[in-house]
């Protein structure tokens, strides 16, 4: 990640916040299962199955079935854009919280919550070279192991001491993301997922304009 071009680090740190977002609003409207955190919704398929919760473990299940297959949906787009797949893997996350949003709008529930993992699990795809994700956006654990690796190596003398800021910079914006999403779903309800819709639509835009039409797109660094 530490090689990514700039403008594309901004550009994680802004999807990251997206991710956040839409899993707070999960979160605090759906009972406490995840749209992003798939270790999270793990756990509760777990407990579900330990202690014989049915409708808990089901709903994480398909939660994280639906997230799997935002991936493969990512992934094929990936394959099938080349060097365009940023914009056409933020589109498909465009045209999915959009979709949740409508739904939300009329059928409120559950449905809504498969919707957004998707959109989550479609996401990770954005930043993708030779068919592996190299700056996982909605997920912080890795980058809180490579802030921590990366402050290790810097105590230890290595020559980029700073390394570790566009990992700090990314857990910084999932959990500004996250303190929105919950003060959004506070104050909007259901009607806060318009927003993520709009966001996403305003980074596909972004990315577009940066990665820029018929020009090669560098390749990330693996972080």
């Amino acid at each position: 990640m530490h090689r990514t071009e700039s403008p594309l680090i901004a550009v994680a740190v802004c999807l990251a916040a997206l991710a956040g977002f839409v899993d707070a609003f999960a979160f605090t409207s759906l009972g406490g299962f995840f749209a992003s955190f798939m270790s999270g919704n793990t756990t509760r398929l777990g407990v579900g199955l330990g202690q014989g919760i049915g409708g808990e473990a089901a709903v994480a299940a398909g939660l994280i079935l639906s997230f799997v297959g935002g991936v493969i949906v990512s992934s094929v787009l990936v394959r099938a854009a080349g060097h365009r797949h940023k914009v056409a893997v933020m589109g498909a996350v465009t045209l999915l919280l959009t979709l949740a949003a409508i739904v939300a709008t009329v059928m409120p529930g559950p449905l809504v919550l498969v919707l957004l993992a998707a959109a989550m699990g479609a996401e990770n795809g954005v930043f993708n070279r030779d068919g592996e994700v190299t700056i996982g956006l909605t997920y912080m654990t890795g980058s809180l192991v490579r802030i921590g690796q990366k402050l290790a190596g810097a105590l230890m003398g290595d020559r980029d001491r700073w390394s570790w800021v566009p990992y700090l910079a990314l857990w910084l914006g999932f959990l500004a993301g996250v303190a929105s999403g919950a003060a959004s779903q506070l104050r909007w309800g259901w009607d806060a997922l318009w927003l993520a819709a709009l966001i996403a639509a305003a980074l596909t835009v972004a990315i577009a304009r940066l990665t820029g039409a018929g020009r090669s797109i560098p390749a990330e660094a693996a972080p």
